[in-house]
């Protein structure tokens, strides 16, 4: 698992309902890791257990003993929320807003009366926040999960080149996926720790075995880990057909890699055509249609024991056939396009289920990846899992003895009535649209990796920021709002806050990089003020003082007391401030994976990465549909901006700030 606690999160829409965005991952200081004992945790909010067995009560010890995420104070989040706005804003802007800010908290008022509501929420509730969150930030988040909220990610690519190294590895990868399993449902896993402190593991029990179902205004969640029910099969998709193939014995032993390849090639064999109707498409759709031709397709019932058993599943492999052939610069990024849509309905689009949480998918001529559904749980557990897989792919195998025969894996059949054919057909018209659209660029930056920014004691990820900062200036002369999440999981149910990597700092720090009247170690000096500045709101927010879910929280409760929303939230700064041009997101792993995901914004950027001792994954992702934005040239000002930031720092040593 990684010694950092990164999370991440989905993207958001741009209607004209202002509503908060979230995407990015979350950024902790580096944690100490300590084995202990896991917690079995129970269901957040919104997640419907279909049959939970009982919670031992070490779970309660664990989760008990972990504090309450707090309301901050009034002021403080105000004052903050005011000096935030100061580098993205103008002066009469900014002028504006400061008295709507004086209005809103006067003794009294309408602030005053919101954050005793929060305060009283926080004393009846777990969490004051993760039900809330849960629906805004996903389950009522209406457009495609597909780019708009799923990330996907990219794994070295495999040697294997024909259909025997396919499934092989596939086996392989499935007897990991199981291994892991077993940590969950035994309680084995390590709790992660940060600084000493131990954090919520709720995520990790959601992320197997549970599925996202649409709603026609808000979806739901189902988990089949526990219980009478609990999953005993994974979902193999090949071609565009549907599987369930049972991976224990009767005894309850997971089955061997062997015996996993056996009934794998059982599956290949029974489905070399490609389905004409791709019932998965349907998974890639805007929520409302998918909602209704969801409710279209359950009428059948044949249709509805395989839905019912995608949904049940442990997880879904993809067995995709081999990308469409590119040049080697470009493989990567092709690979991260397919992770994250499967290239469109000609290509592998068809051979998923967007809505179940963790998808692996393997492609025949040795790319692979996954992409997982982001309303369960961010990117730790996923990076967890992966990395515990890659590490488990890696063990050499005890021969096996001779096996017994198993029953055909079983076909899941669907009936295409005319109705049904009609939403595939526009799910497939509109997807076709969103992957024309997505622009992604995967970059490895070979100059240097964490190794340098830390030989300067200097945060990484606080570095690779003020590099995102940079390149933003040089190419549209102004700083935007950023975001980057910091992981909550120091309380009881925590999700994410946000860390705005935009500060009065960093933009004074990028305005004088390219000016001829400041030295270099003046220079060098903004730069190491800007890094402190990114710390100190990092701090500030894994601690629960960040601005954006207290300010969310406001606002959430002005619409549950069916009051008016106060002027601050109608504001042009508050618009602004929730329009994130750089939704951004540090995902480290031990694997030398990169993950992705689409922009929040039209007229942004989504940007990952991964760094490595020795070098930095990036990718980079726009819409083809915005002019003013391009990935390869993001890519381009971002290589330059942290080449010329080492310059910097080895020409002016340091100094006293």
């Amino acid at each position: 698992m990684p010694c950092t606690g990164t999370t991440l999160s989905g993207g958001r829409g741009n209607g004209d309902r202002q509503r908060e965005s979230f995407t990015a991952l979350s950024v902790l200081p580096a944690m100490d890791r300590k084995q202990q004992q896991a917690e079995e945790a129970r269901p957040c909010g919104l997640l419907k257990p279909t049959a939970l067995g009982k919670i031992p009560g070490r779970f309660h010890l664990h989760q008990e003993a972990l504090p309450h995420l707090p309301v901050p104070p009034l002021q403080q989040t105000l004052d903050r929320y005011l000096l935030a706005l100061q580098p993205i804003i103008s002066e009469e802007e900014l002028n504006h807003t400061q008295e709507l800010v004086a209005e809103f908290c006067k003794p009294g008022g309408v602030g005053e009366r919101l954050q005793r509501g929060l305060e009283r929420r926080a004393k009846k509730t777990e969490n004051w926040l993760s039900d809330w969150w849960l629906k805004t930030a996903y389950l009522e988040y209406r457009l495609p999960v597909v780019v708009h909220s799923s990330p996907g990610v990219v794994l070295p690519k495999q040697d294997f080149l024909d259909r025997q190294g396919q499934l092989r590895f596939a086996a392989n990868l499935i007897e990991g996926i199981l291994d892991f399993k077993s940590m969950i449902d035994n309680e084995t896993l390590p709790v992660d720790y940060m600084g000493g402190k131990p954090l919520c593991m709720n995520q990790y029990y959601h992320i197997l075995s549970s599925c996202r179902i649409p709603g026609p205004k808000r979806d739901s969640i189902v988990n089949y880990a526990k219980g009478k029910s609990q999953s005993r099969h994974i979902t193999v998709v090949h071609n565009f057909q549907f599987f369930e193939l049972d991976v224990y014995n009767s005894d309850g032993s997971p089955l061997t890699t062997d015996q996993i390849f056996v009934q794998l090639e059982k599956i290949w064999n029974t489905s070399l055509q490609t389905n004409k109707e791709p019932v998965g498409i349907l998974t890639t759709n805007h929520r409302n249609s998918w909602a209704k031709a969801y409710n279209n397709l359950l009428k059948d019932k044949t249709n509805k024991e395989s839905v019912r058993a995608i949904e049940k599943s442990i997880c879904t492999i993809c067995l995709d056939a081999p990308m469409p052939r590119v040049s080697d610069d470009t493989y990567k990024s092709s690979v991260a396009a397919q992770m994250l849509h499967g290239g469109g309905s000609r290509f592998n689009s068809g051979n998923r289920w967007f809505d179940k949480t963790i998808q692996f998918i393997i492609a025949e001529d040795g790319s692979c990846g996954l992409v997982y559904e982001h309303a369960p749980a961010e990117g730790p557990p996923i990076i967890a899992l992966l990395d515990h897989i890659v590490e488990y792919t890696k063990k050499p195998k005890l021969v096996k003895s001779p096996m017994t025969p198993l029953p055909m894996p079983k076909k899941l059949r669907f009936n295409i009535t005319p109705e049904i054919k009609n939403d595939i057909e526009k799910a497939k018209q509109d997807l076709n649209i969103l992957v024309e659209d997505l622009d992604i660029k995967v970059m490895v930056f070979h100059q240097f990796g964490k190794d340098f920014p830390k030989s300067e004691k200097i945060s990484p990820d606080a570095f690779i920021q003020l590099a995102l900062q940079l390149a933003y200036y040089r190419m549209y002369g102004r700083s935007c709002a950023t975001y980057e999440s910091a992981s909550l999981r120091m309380f009881r149910l925590g999700r994410t806050d946000t860390i705005r990597s935009a500060s009065v700092a960093s933009l004074k720090f990028v305005q004088s990089m390219d000016s001829p009247d400041k030295s270099d170690q003046e220079k060098a000096n903004l730069l190491r003020r800007a890094v402190q500045a990114h710390r100190e709101y990092t701090d500030m927010a894994v601690r629960g003082n960040a601005i954006d879910r207290h300010l969310l929280g406001l606002k959430l409760q002005a619409i549950e007391d069916l009051v008016s929303i106060p002027e601050l939230f109608m504001d042009t700064a508050y618009a602004i401030a929730m329009h994130f041009n750089l939704s951004t997101s540090q995902v480290p792993a031990k694997t030398d994976c990169v993950m992705c995901f689409g922009p929040v914004v039209p007229d942004g950027y989504g940007i990952c990465y991964n760094p490595m001792d020795e070098h930095i994954n990036f990718a980079i992702s726009a819409f083809n549909s915005c002019a003013d934005t391009n990935a390869a040239r993001m890519a381009h000002y971002l290589e330059k901006a942290l080449l010329d930031m080492r310059v910097l720092l080895q020409s002016a040593p340091r100094s006293k700030l």
